[in-house]
């Protein structure tokens, strides 16, 4: 009997070893084959990855082969009316390719991360020059690490060397231009997800009870149970000097319309539930809110159990970069806070997640991660106490230091994702989410669909609303509210799209072709075989139809026939999807749409040699 169950526990282990690195390596194969969604290949945000600083310089006529620090230095010490325009010049390419702000190192060589070798006197001219040129753009500069200048602690130098990391970041000119980070904070239930939020938006501490949670509650049984049942949304901003905007009275919440206009810079936190019954709205709200980044919080006396582990499931299938924050390190024993973080090290460089946690223990750890971070391979990790502060300024240091690195393409026809609806007095039908491509105007006539049917209603958008401030324009990558002219509320709901009106009509689709990797099962998937589907915003009962060999396995990688069960949808090739039942879970790309019953998947070489 006991040698049965040590064999079926070795089974399940082996099965749960080979999905984990499947899951790896299918990620990076989804990664790629995104690029497929939409015509001409990579999107901008692509070329603006791929951009190297090295490119800027030259087109600048900054390169010298011959001695590779010497221009720049030249540039930063030379004469202020020969290289001021130069340098305004240098700093506009950085700031436009991070979307509004930029990390510079001065008395650093920014290319091969060589030193200057600056004096103090230099670095303090070439610092004057650097706030000259960013004042004449309508830039803000924050130092945020120093090197070899003898403050903050700093053993004395013999006063070469002198070197630090300072963000520029511009003042927009007007809400269109406001930069957005969109942060999912998921967890297990009792984490202090809710409470972090608050201590972070309020700039006040908990104590201890859940006080600071409240005001981000939308439903009374939340209050009372103290448990996020729904997506909550809730904003951090900061100004150009990287102050966070909030208000002078402690404890005080600003609307979101003073943060707006206030902010150069906003995070855009999802709240998202922690329990298990809320599963499917913590998965809608990690699909359907196009996150930059995945919070996971854990608490530090009970570790990453639970759901925390199925949310990191789900953030490393769609290959978002993951951060780590340990709650309730103050009533933590230390030996129990020393098991927790051997428990989140071992599992972060497990075959499943490839990651390497780096665990932060000052600002220069802060800056040097948050600058690597777009990095898939790096993780993170904070320890912080809601009640005694500990840990809480690394994490506003990081946050707005985080850079932008959405793909979002401004070029393309315009797509907007509907995931919530909404009923306003005096205003009409209400719907928001994300601009997924292109660029939309107050007044433009659009499409919203597909109802029931697959068929998309006409109407034209009344207004735009961005943090809750009118807009006349909004573009991909951002977060928006449109208000419908001549639509009902009941015709619309979560997981439509919004597309421009054109002679072409879109379609929807009832059935589509993906290809998929079981994540998890405990037995044997075939056709028939239903499951919750989850892509972007939309989320349906689906049944598979066709599968390009006989069954599959934990592991399994295979070309998959799906069908809606209710309705059919809008989808576009290239869209990454999720399936879920129990505790089984499937990771997919969609292929092609539309599917013929008479004409079967083309069955897999090797199910072929069996069947032969």
């Amino acid at each position: 009997m006991a040698t049965s169950a040590r064999a079926d526990k070795q089974i399940a282990h082996d099965r749960r070893r080979a999905g984990e690195i499947a899951l790896s390596d299918f990620a990076e194969y989804v990664e790629q084959q995104q690029k497929l969604r939409r015509p001409g290949g990579a999107t901008a945000g692509d070329t603006a990855e791929d951009h190297d600083e090295l490119d800027i310089i030259e087109s600048l006529g900054l390169a010298d082969d011959s001695q590779p620090n010497s221009t720049l230095k030249d540039l930063l010490l030379g004469p202020r009316e020969e290289n001021g325009p130069r340098l305004r010049e240098l700093l506009l390419s950085r700031i436009k390719e991070g979307r509004g702000e930029t990390l510079f190192e001065v008395g650093m060589d920014n290319n091969n991360a060589e030193s200057m070798e600056f004096t103090k006197e230099e670095y303090e001219q070439a610092m004057e020059a650097v706030k000259t040129a960013a004042t004449e753009i309508r830039a803000a500069v924050t130092v945020l690490i120093t090197s070899n200048l003898g403050v903050d602690g700093e053993e004395p130098t013999d006063g070469k060397g002198v070197a630090s990391t300072v963000l520029i970041r511009q003042k927009p000119e007007s809400l269109e231009g406001l930069l957005e980070i969109r942060v999912a904070v998921v967890g297990n239930v009792d984490a202090g997800k809710s409470t972090m939020l608050g201590v972070l938006t309020k700039n006040t501490l908990d104590d201890g009870r859940g006080r600071t949670r409240v005001n981000l509650f939308r439903h009374k049984h939340e209050i009372e149970s103290g448990r996020t049942s729904s997506v909550g949304m809730e904003i951090l901003g900061y100004d150009a000097e990287s102050k966070i905007v909030g208000s002078n009275d402690p404890g005080r919440k600003l609307k979101w319309d003073e943060i707006g206009n206030r902010s150069a810079k906003v995070i855009s936190f999802t709240d998202l539930a922690g329990h298990e019954r809320y599963l499917r709205t913590t998965v809608f709200g990690l699909l359907g809110t196009s996150p930059d980044y995945v919070m996971l919080m854990v608490a530090a006396n009970n570790g990453l159990i639970g759901m925390s582990r199925e949310h990191l499931g789900i953030a490393l299938a769609l290959n978002v970069p993951v951060l780590v924050v340990i709650t309730k390190i103050d009533i933590c024993p230390p030996q129990i806070l020393k098991q927790t973080v051997d428990q989140i090290t071992k599992i972060l460089k497990s075959p499943g997640a490839r990651k390497i946690p780096i665990f932060i223990k000052n600002k220069t750890d802060v800056v040097n991660t948050a600058k690597q971070f777009v990095s898939e391979r790096i993780c993170p990790v904070f320890q912080v106490s809601n009640v005694t502060g500990e840990g809480l300024d690394y994490i506003r240091t990081f946050l707005n230091v985080l850079p932008f690195h959405g793909k979002f393409d401004t070029t393309t026809s315009f797509e907007f994702h509907v995931n919530d609806c909404f009923s306003v007095p005096f205003v009409g039908t209400v719907v928001s989410g994300v601009v997924k491509s292109g660029v939309i105007h107050a007044g433009d006539p659009i499409l919203i669909g597909p109802d029931s049917l697959g068929n998309f209603i006409t109407t034209s958008i009344r207004s735009i609303e961005r943090k809750r401030i009118a807009v006349p324009v909004c573009s991909a990558g951002q977060s928006a509210s449109f208000a419908l002219k001549k639509v009902r509320r009941r015709e619309v709901r979560k997981g439509m799209v919004v597309l421009p009106r054109t002679d072409n009509p879109p379609k929807a689709h009832q059935r589509f072709v993906a290809e998929v990797l079981i994540l998890s099962h405990a037995t044997t998937i075939k056709p028939k075989y239903q499951a919750m589907l989850h892509v972007g915003p939309v989320s349906q009962t689906c049944r598979i139809i066709d599968i390009n060999k006989d069954l599959m396995r934990t592991g399994d990688r295979a070309t998959v026939a799906f069908e809606f069960c209710q309705r059919p949808e809008f989808l576009c090739t290239g869209d990454k999807l999720l399936f879920r039942e129990g505790r089984t879970k499937g990771l997919g790309i969609v292929k092609s749409l539309g599917y013929d019953t008479n004409t079967p998947l083309e069955r897999d070489e090797q199910e072929k040699q069996k069947g032969s």
